[in-house]
């Protein structure tokens, strides 16, 4: 038996892997990047194979890795994270530049970044691993890094489909008390609006029903409208 709970228990940081040149690139969030070797320096990040930046990566053999701060915008959470840069600039109006390989490098909501050079590229099924040396690397600001436990637990967000660490909520085994509020899901991203706890951030007060939300609030973790939302 698989009690799913049980891999949120592993902890993870929160970060945004980029690739491409100077004409077109992309990037999305990622909870899979983690050292592999300390001399030389190597970083893997695991990209799913229907990820737009899968293919950036294999042509420029090449990437980087910003490390998010802990109070990251939802803009950039959203853009990144549950947008697909088929259909839009991600580096649009969001704060880049270009490394020493040529690779977009998000500075934007970001307190460090590595680059990286891919030496080995590893098929795991539904995922690539890439795994590249670092060539450079700055630190840019002195703030705590997102977790991926602060993610979801404060911010309540969760992992996209295209994530390795995606689950099913059906798989999950999470009580639900007969007297619970009713809550909110947001379909994109999939933030649970909690009346207990409301949206403090936006200046939405504990005890504050769904029904109740400024028809002009959004997603704080995505920034996907209130009509986007589905009763859980």
């Amino acid at each position: 038996m698989i009690n799913f709970e049980a891999f949120f228990k592993v902890t993870y940081g929160l970060y945004i892997v980029s690739s491409g040149d100077i004409g077109r690139g992309n990037g999305f969030v990622s909870n899979s990047v983690f050292q592999v070797t300390a001399e030389p320096p190597q970083i893997a990040a695991c990209c799913n194979k229907n990820n737009f930046t899968a293919e950036f990566i294999q042509k420029s053999g090449a990437y980087s890795v910003s490390v998010l701060h802990q109070n990251a915008s939802s803009d950039i959470i959203g853009r990144f994270g549950y947008k697909s840069g088929k259909d839009i600039d991600k580096f649009d109006k969001v704060e880049f530049k270009l490394g020493n390989t040529g690779v977009p490098i998000v500075t934007q909501d970001s307190i460090a970044y590595l680059e990286c050079q891919v030496k080995q590229t590893i098929d795991v099924g539904t995922h690539l691993i890439f795994i590249g040396e670092v060539v450079a690397a700055e630190v840019l600001a002195d703030q705590e890094p997102l977790t991926y436990a602060y993610y979801r637990n404060v911010k309540r967000g969760a992992a996209p489909k295209n994530a390795p660490t995606y689950i099913d909520k059906t798989k999950l085994k999470t009580a639900v008390k007969k007297d619970e509020s009713v809550k909110y899901q947001c379909a994109a991203c999939g933030y649970i609006y909690d009346p207990d706890k409301g949206d403090p951030d936006s200046g939405i007060k504990p005890g504050t029903k769904f029904e109740d939300i400024p028809d002009d609030w959004v997603c704080p973790v995505c920034g996907a409208e209130k009509q986007d939302f589905e009763k859980l």
